[in-house]
Order: C-alpha cells, then sequence, then structure tokens
C-alpha cells in the first residue's frame, strides 16, 4: 500500500491534472467501501490468510517486512524492538489482505466503482499507520523526551495555524519563504503582451546564435507557470534558452468569479493571439509549441482550428503529461459518477471559480502516506516547521479555474469527446485530432498517477503527424522538473508505430540515462531551422516590452 517516494517530490504532483476532476464526497467513498465489504468470500480469504501470518507474528517467525524506502518505518526501533518490530508486522500484514480483497474488487466489480474502492480503502489504512500516533512512532517518542515535550507544544501551534489557514490540512511547505522574482522565476526576460487573460514572456538570449524557429510554452491554466522556471539549474526555460531555441512563455491570469465564463475557447484564443505574436517580434514565419498538462488540450483545440482552415503558423507541437483520450483506466476514475461530477458542475456555476485548494484536495488524499500523514507526522508530531522546497513553494502557490472552463473539463472527463471525431466543438469547428498533421513530440511519465502514461501515449495515436514518444522515469510534474545532471534521471525512447500499443512500444524502447529534456531540445531543435544571430533587444516596434519578467499576473495573490 506505500511505495518509496520523495514526498517533497510527490506533493508537487497532487495539482497538475487536477483541472478535469472534482473532489471526493462522503458519499463516493462510501460506495467504495460498500464495494469492498461486497466481497464476502475474498475477505474471508483475506482474513484466514491474516489470522495466519498474524500467529507466525506473535511467535516472533514472521517475515513480513517494510517496503524498501518507505519513510513511515526507517526508525531502527522498528527492526530492533520486538514489540515495535511486531506492531510494524500486524499493520503491514493488514494493508496486505486488504490488498487481496481489492484485487477482487478490480476483477468483479466496474473501474469506476473499483477505483472508488481502492481509493477509500487507501485513505483508510494509510490512516491507521501507527506512525500517526505518538505512542506508535518511536522516532517521536524520542523526540518528545529529548525536548521534555517542546515537540508537541511546538505540533500544537503547527495543528493550530493549519486549522486557521490550510483547511485544516498539514502544510506541505513553509508559506513566503520563497519569493517570485527573488528565488523563483529568475530567467531574465520581458513582458511583451499583455491582454485580460494572459501575459506572454520572452526570454532574453544566452547564446550569440539562435535557432530561427522560436518556441511557444503553453503551460496549463490551473497553477503558475513557473513550476517550468524554478531556480536557475532547475528551470526548463532556462534550459530551453540555453540550447538556443528563442523562448516564449504564456502566463495565465488568476481569474475571479467576475471571469467565470472564460472557457476553452478563450483560452485557445489567446494561445493563436501569442502565436502571432511571437511571429511577428521574430520575424518566423512559424513555430513550434510545447503544451504541458492541460495546457495540452487547450494547444490540440487551437491546432484543430488551424487544420480545418488550412493555416499553418505552428510548424511542430509537444506534449507534455498530456491527456487527450479520457477513456482509459487511471486512479482519477475514484471521482467520475455522474452524481459527483454533477455537483461539481454546480458548485463551480455558484462560486464563479473553482480554487486550487479544492480541487488539489482529491488528489492529495491520492497518496494519503506521502501528502498527508508525512506532513502530520513531521509538523505535529515532532513539531518541526514545514519543508522549503521550490516545487512545494510552487504547489501551494495555486489559482482559481473559471467556473465555465473547470464545467467543459468536468465534461471532457465524463464523455470523453475529444479523440471521437465531430464528438466536440471548438472554435467554430468540430474536433478532428487526425486532422492534425504537424510533427508531434509526446511525453508521459512511468510514474504518473493523474496522467497515467498508457493513456498520453494514446495522443500519438490519435494524430496523425510523425510522432515521436519519450518516457520519463517520475511522476507528473517531477518529470516535468527534471534538469540534466541528476543522475537518478532516466527515460525511455524507442521507435513508434501507430499500430502498436503502449505495451508493445515499451518492450523495444531503450533506456536512456539523464533528462528527457536533453532528447526533446535535440528534437526541438532538428524542427527550428537555421542559426541566426541573437536579437540584440527583445520585443519589437508592435510588441514592445512591458515590463521585465515574470511580469505581473505571476503575482497576483490567490
Amino acid at each position: 500500500m506505500t511505495q518509496s517516494v520523495d514526498p517533497g517530490v510527490a506533493a508537487s504532483d497532487a495539482v497538475g491534472a487536477g483541472e478535469a476532476a472534482p473532489a471526493p464526497t462522503l458519499r463516493g467513498l462510501a460506495d467504495g467501501v460498500a464495494a469492498t465489504l461486497l466481497q464476502g468470500s475474498a475477505i474471508a480469504r483475506a482474513g484466514t490468510t491474516l489470522g495466519a501470518e498474524l500467529t507466525k507474528i506473535g511467535l516472533g517467525r514472521s517475515e513480513v517486512a517494510p517496503a524498501r524506502g518507505d519513510w513511515r518505518f526507517k526508525d531502527p526501533s522498528w527492526q530492533d524492538n520486538p514489540i515495535y518490530r511486531r506492531i510494524a508486522q500486524a499493520y503491514l500484514a493488514s494493508c496486505a489482505a486488504a490488498d487481496t480483497v481489492l484485487e477482487e474488487v478490480d476483477r468483479t466489480a466496474d473501474s469506476h466503482r473499483a477505483a472508488r474502492a481502492r481509493f477509500a480503502v487507501d485513505i483508510a489504512t494509510s490512516a491507521l499507520a501507527p506512525t500517526n500516533f505518538l505512542l506508535g512512532n518511536p522516532g517521536a517518542l524520542k523526540r518528545t523526551f529529548e525536548t521534555g515535550g517542546a515537540n508537541l507544544v511546538r505540533g500544537l501551534g503547527n495543528w493550530a495555524s493549519d486549522v486557521r489557514h490550510n483547511g485544516g490540512m498539514p502544510s506541505m511547505t513553509k508559506e513566503g519563504v520563497l519569493k517570485i522574482g527573488e528565488d523563483l522565476a529568475l530567467t531574465p526576460g520581458a513582458v511583451v503582451l499583455k491582454n485580460e487573460q494572459s501575459e506572454v514572456i520572452q526570454y532574453a538570449p544566452t547564446t550569440e546564435l539562435v535557432y530561427e524557429r522560436p518556441v511557444l510554452v503553453v503551460p496549463p491554466p490551473i497553477g503558475r507557470y513557473y513550476f517550468l522556471d524554478l531556480r536557475p539549474g532547475r528551470s526548463f526555460v532556462e534550459y530551453a534558452v540555453s540550447r538556443g531555441l528563442q523562448t516564449f512563455m504564456i502566463s495565465w491570469r488568476n481569474p475571479s468569479a467576475n471571469e467565470a465564463d472564460w472557457d476553452i475557447d478563450a483560452y485557445a484564443e489567446r494561445v493563436a493571439e501569442a502565436v502571432a505574436a511571437v511571429q511577428e517580434i521574430t520575424g518566423a514565419p512559424d513555430v513550434n509549441v510545447i503544451g504541458f498538462c492541460a495546457g495540452g488540450i487547450i494547444q490540440s483545440m487551437v491546432l484543430n482550428k488551424l487544420a480545418a482552415t488550412g493555416e499553418e503558423p505552428i510548424h511542430s507541437a509537444s506534449f507534455a503529461v498530456t491527456l487527450l483520450d479520457f477513456g482509459q483506466s487511471a486512479p482519477i476514475n475514484a471521482f467520475s459518477s455522474a452524481k459527483l461530477l454533477d455537483f461539481a458542475r454546480r458548485r463551480a456555476g455558484r462560486a464563479g471559480v473553482t480554487s486550487a485548494r479544492a480541487m488539489g484536495s482529491a488528489f492529495t488524499w491520492m497518496r494519503p502516506n506521502d501528502l498527508v500523514w508525512n506532513y502530520w507526522v513531521n509538523n505535529y508530531l515532532m513539531g518541526e516547521d514545514p519543508p522549503v522546497f521550490d516545487i512545494l513553494a510552487w504547489n501551494a502557490d495555486g489559482t482559481n479555474l473559471p467556473a465555465r472552463l473547470h464545467q467543459q473539463f468536468l465534461d471532457i472527463f465524463q464523455t470523453n469527446p475529444i479523440p471521437k471525431a465531430g464528438a466536440m466543438e471548438s472554435l467554430g469547428v468540430p474536433v478532428d485530432l487526425a486532422s492534425i498533421k504537424v510533427p508531434t513530440f509526446v511525453v508521459g511519465a512511468i510514474n504518473d498517477h493523474l496522467t497515467p502514461w498508457k493513456s498520453t501515449y494514446r495522443t500519438t495515436q490519435l494524430l496523425s503527424g510523425d510522432t515521436t514518444f519519450v518516457l520519463s522515469n517520475a511522476g507528473h510534474i517531477a518529470s516535468l522538473v527534471n534538469p540534466p545532471g541528476n543522475p537518478k534521471a532516466s527515460y525511455y525512447t524507442g521507435p513508434h508505430d501507430r499500430a502498436e500499443g503502449p505495451e508493445e512500444w515499451l518492450e523495444t524502447a531503450t533506456k536512456q540515462t539523464g533528462s528527457w529534456w536533453e532528447h526533446w531540445a535535440d528534437w526541438a531543435i532538428e524542427h527550428s531551422g537555421e542559426e541566426v544571430p541573437a536579437p540584440e533587444s527583445l520585443g519589437s516596434a508592435e510588441y514592445p516590452v512591458l515590463g521585465e519578467a515574470p511580469g505581473t499576473y505571476v503575482r497576483q495573490p490567490n
């Protein structure tokens, strides 16, 4: 029920794809529990196995052990102390029994109900971990004796602060320590276009020669763009510029209830406007685009419109952890019941916007050990401050989603119209992904629980142009914040045959050491034309510099 993962990195993956799903409800959790309890025979078998294992645990003969890297049981007492060792083994054996029942649910129930069952049981088993309680956590007990209880006093203060300011959830990061423009989003550049929905940032070149065809980055409309421009050395745009790519970034405005009617077309129109501005500023006849997460959905609407009209201002398109086909099984199916989606639509309509906290809560509870209880133990039992980490600072700096756009994402999530030719209309034309014939580069992430890689692979089969697929070794956002030089980073590449499924592709793929950024930059350079002298200034007469990067919209309060 647990896996080894950096909780800080895992937390960054709690938002990414949140545009398309609602938060869970008690009714949905109850339905998941009910689906589990209906497995009478499976429960009986699991109970018998568990009883036998508990007997072995009591006699000291059990070989049950925590998974390698499970942070909950890293204290030596879990191995050295016979009482704590038995407590851990009993807990882990119970989790294994629950997994056995869930496997039967997966086999007999529909995928949506099975996902809700797993979601509910994972929450329950993670909450019951002995490490979440003072007496069951030897590390916290030691800290209490060492500090004379001062850790618990500090923990109580942290808890009270979280109740007041964080909806009662343990904080993942210390707010306000890292500041935009001082610690984060530091790549030099300038705002060269601003409208009511977005700013466009042109980044200053750092090489004497640049490639003539520029790159426009389309981030998702939830969350600030600067997960692609964190600190120096951890910035996608900094790396792109260092490779001689003329790089532009869309920075979305944080909408209020007054902007409730902003929809997919409104965002797609801003992308098209940005493409035209980038063309004029650089003098290039066309541009390359790369869409991240839901930014790729918006990007695909623009590409579809251009295919319908025969215009060609976009030369190539990249899609990073983007789902265009929601029809395949995924953990987010736990939130896909019709009643839950209808409730989310009505709530968004009443409020005018859906907050990042409301959307992020669902995905936080999809990984409760790493995204909830890790911080519960750190903040409340150990009495430590939340960590200071750039990705976590970005994750806490969420933005709203306009009601209309959120409702459209929910419709896409429920009815899956994008891959069905003519089932959806955008920018005045029916959506037909097969009409998009530009070269494409598609990135999936092998540990992505929000946009599973086998679903992102589907994009290579839906579009008609020459396609390159790359599979990163990390999770949703961690795969994107993936600078070269990380010895743990790797990715898979291989020839793509549209008739092959994802498993077939992986069988023949080759594992590469390093970051997929490097592979993407090589690919992008191949589609970027000749080298030309770098521009001496930013902007143009038609699009003058309006201010320094990172601009004003990224600084708007939540």
